[in-house]
């Protein structure tokens, strides 16, 4: 499934060009009269965040329902103002061992939409990094990303519209040459690559692909979640889920991922207003 991505070519422009003249904490502060505004238009996105925290067993108040939409809106600003200065921003690791060791010797990070995962291919702006990623961006939204003079050449997208053949061929050149490649997980673009998983008690459809990928390469696999600590500042925590070939391939696989959703409910148990799937998860077959 794809979504469309939330917010307006003309809106981020402003922003940008704000956070250019002004300096980031005018942005951070402008947040709340920017969220206040969706909070009052963004019907859609209210049904999906009800029926999301019934789920997860939290209160669904009007003001969870204004921090999570803030929490996007600082999360997107950082999308793009972590391209240009990604040296302003901290990333605290976990567990840097696991996490840097692997992407020094080609790995797959399994990401997902929840907190700061945008902005995460600028704390690894030593190694390259390809990020393969489908968001059906508005395409003046796409324009301004495109265009921003970003400081961190070894972040790569390869975008999936182009094709499953030329994607294909970009992620198996990019394993070959021990590079990383991080997948989002928690979407399926393809139906042939959903696969339906337990998530806090219920089935939920959840992205098959980069797990078979990693199977069939044996190349590490590792899930991370970028958390929104403070302005500029996220952790990620990471859990290493690298697969046995010796086991059969479809057992391993509904096992691996299995633990990657568990991994996932208990982060966003413990950080509900960071997850950013908003539509109707649980619901919706996506197609």
């Amino acid at each position: 499934m794809s979504t469309k991505q939330r917010g307006s070519g003309w809106s981020i422009r402003l922003v940008f060009n704000l956070y250019k003249t002004l300096g980031y904490t005018f942005i951070y502060y402008l947040m709340y009269p920017v969220t206040f505004f969706y909070f009052l238009v963004a019907h859609n996105v209210k049904e999906a965040l009800k029926e999301y925290y019934a789920q997860i067993g939290e209160p669904f108040t009007l003001w969870n329902y204004f921090e999570h939409l803030r929490h996007f809106a600082i999360t997107m600003c950082d999308r793009f103002i972590s391209k240009v200065a990604p040296q302003s921003y901290t990333f605290v690791m976990d567990n840097p061992e696991l996490l840097l060791g692997n992407v020094q010797q080609g790995s797959i990070l399994l990401l997902s939409h929840f907190g700061g995962w945008a902005a995460a291919g600028n704390c690894f702006s030593g190694f390259k990094m390809n990020v393969i990623m489908q968001e059906a961006l508005l395409e003046e939204i796409k324009a301004i990303e495109e265009s921003l003079e970003t400081k961190n050449s070894n972040l790569h997208i390869i975008d999936l519209s182009k094709g499953a053949s030329s994607v294909s061929l970009e992620i198996a050149s990019a394993l070959l040459r021990d590079e990383a490649i991080a997948m989002m997980a928690d979407r399926a673009t393809e139906p042939k690559h959903a696969k339906e998983l337990l998530f806090f008690g219920k089935p939920a459809l959840f992205n098959q692909n980069p797990f078979a990928i990693a199977y069939k390469t044996q190349k590490p696999l590792i899930a991370m979640v970028v958390i929104y600590e403070k302005p500029r500042t996220y952790r990620i925590e990471s859990i290493d889920l690298t697969m046995n070939k010796t086991h059969h391939q479809t057992e391993e696989i509904e096992t691996t991922m299995q633990h990657y959703a568990d991994f996932l409910a208990d982060v966003v148990k413990r950080y509900p207003k960071q997850w950013f799937n908003f539509y109707h998860f649980w619901k919706e077959k996506r197609t």
